[in-house]
């Protein structure tokens, strides 16, 4: 339970960022008004616990219900709701403390597993949704000024990967894990090559110029380009990674006539990667050469940005949902999501582990997620 508690001074610290407004704000037209996500991580909690463990009747079954599922819509599906269309913020406050007493006093009957689950479930929660209060305004926030120090020079190479086996997911009774990351497998992986860091905004820049639309986190005002940073705006760091979409990631690599990693491809070039910039270290980025390499000599394999790669997220074999959480992946192998590997600033230490898998929409541009390009040694040869 200690580590439930943990989670929770960590969601309640991001929700103590706010002007209490700004809770019936909808920063990102896709998603809920953020009153929601304050009911939502101990409506989940008891959902889960209550049914599963407990066996214990409801005692508010409208917020069971109301704040129950998140929305993942189509393009151009937002949803109509009113701020007056939700209870008042102490409502919501109260229930949630009747959660966590209704919880705490039944400790020691909640299974491991359910445990993990409401666990990494809020502290996701605390990753993303920073990424919709980055879309707030600033005076709705309140937080450490941006800084980002004098511009660095980055050499962006290409580093050989010897062909070898990837070691995707991780075997059963080993410890917790979502049901995507099961079973564990080798996978065949033929010599590639990588680039040293990821792509930056330096890097894109240069794309921007050419003609290519500008990623959702750039301003431009009188010719100059500025990074909307979560509480201010700074010139555009062009040592730092750039954070794009899968669409903006793949239209830039076949602009530089690479592609993107496979999932495999990121495993191998992973080994021996240590996190930097993550576990909530930063709220922004760090130049992309901070930090000691892979094996390979492949920097910010884990953390400092998600990266997209070109695998579709879907099952491994033997995929077995969680009979208590059975749409968690399922729902999602659609052939619309894109696996992400690595971490990002907000990105929780037990969540940076070899076989997590993060996935999202190739068009939603909110995720804190770079990319690096991959060639193939023949086609380099």
């Amino acid at each position: 339970m200690n580590a439930l508690e943990a989670a929770r001074i960590r969601t309640d610290a991001l929700f103590n960022l706010l002007d209490p407004a700004a809770l019936y704000q909808r920063p990102v037209a896709e998603r809920h008004r953020l009153i929601f996500y304050l009911g939502h991580v101990e409506a989940f909690d008891w959902n889960l616990i209550s049914r599963h463990a407990l066996d214990k009747p409801s005692f508010h079954p409208s917020f069971d219900q109301l704040f129950a599922f998140g929305i993942d819509p189509e393009p151009g599906g937002a949803p109509a709701d009113r701020p007056t269309d939700w209870p008042s913020e102490r409502e919501v406050r109260e229930y949630g403390a009747r959660v966590r007493r209704e919880i705490d006093a039944a400790a020691d009957r909640i299974p491991d597993a359910l445990l993990n689950v409401a666990i990494e479930h809020r502290l996701m929660h605390a990753e993303t949704l920073a990424y919709l209060f980055h879309n707030l305004p600033y005076e709705a926030k309140r937080g450490p000024a941006p800084f980002a120090g004098k511009p660095h020079r980055i050499e962006n190479t290409m580093i050989q990967i010897p062909a070898g086996t990837a070691v995707l997911g991780r075997p059963r009774n080993d410890g917790f894990g979502w049901d995507n990351e099961f079973d564990r497998h080798e996978v065949p992986v033929p010599a590639f090559r990588i680039s040293r860091f990821k792509v930056t905004n330096g890097e894109y820049l240069e794309y921007v110029r050419a003609g290519a639309p500008a990623p959702h986190f750039w301003v431009e005002r009188d010719g100059c380009w500025f990074l909307r940073a979560m509480f201010g705006e700074i010139p555009l760091p062009l040592d730092w990674p750039v954070y794009v979409t899968h669409q903006e990631a793949s239209r830039y690599a076949k602009w530089r006539n690479a592609a993107l990693p496979s999932e495999a491809q990121f495993h191998r070039a992973a080994s021996g990667a240590v996190p930097v910039n993550a576990d909530f270290e930063r709220w922004d980025p760090v130049r992309v050469d901070a930090g000691p390499p892979s094996r390979y000599g492949v920097s910010q394999m884990i953390g400092n940005g998600w990266e997209w790669t070109s695998t579709v997220f879907g099952p491994f074999a033997g995929f077995r949902p969680f009979p208590f959480y059975p749409g968690y992946s399922a729902d999602f192998f659609d052939g619309k999501h894109f696996v992400l590997k690595g971490g990002s600033p907000r990105t929780a230490r037990r969540m940076l582990r070899e076989s997590f898998r993060n996935w999202f929409r190739p068009d939603y541009p909110h995720v804190y997620a770079g990319f690096r390009l991959v060639d193939s040694l023949s086609e380099a040869s």
